[in-house]
């Protein structure tokens, strides 16, 4: 008797790129709360101090980042993040470094919308593991 044959061919639940996806956005966020929150002694020293605002700006920004993580599996949760970046991006009027961290952040972002497009466009054609092949 030999054991059954094991490999591409056999039958089994099929991978969901998407899946994939949500978890790398979420854990973005969350990196990019860990980075916004360990600005906090940064602005305190180097930025003339914590004021309310910047406190409130600071910890309200990783607050969000925080709750969108939990939030990658709706459809518009992409364009939501974006619109984030934009929010840490006026970070400048708080302390420059802190915009920086929000031009980085963009750039990220940027590199994650690109990954998107091409699994999108793999999924398409059906190209993508565990799709048949290009779909007519």
């Amino acid at each position: 008797m030999s054991a059954p044959e094991s490999g591409p061919h056999t039958e089994g639940p099929r991978a969901d790129p998407w899946k994939s996806f949500r978890g790398v956005t979420a854990g973005t966020l969350i990196l990019e709360a860990i980075v916004v929150l360990l600005a906090l002694p940064v602005v305190s020293a180097l930025g003339g101090g914590l004021t309310p605002v910047a406190l409130g700006y600071l910890l309200g920004l990783a607050a969000v980042l925080i709750a969108l993580a939990g939030l990658q599996g709706r459809s518009w949760a992409i364009w939501v993040d974006l619109a984030v970046q934009l929010i840490l991006i006026a970070g400048f009027v708080v302390y420059p470094g802190v915009g920086f961290i929000g031009l980085l952040f963009a750039a990220v972002w940027a590199l994650i919308l690109y990954v998107r497009s091409e699994v999108l466009r793999r999924e398409r054609f059906g190209l993508l593991p565990g799709q048949d092949g290009p779909s007519d």
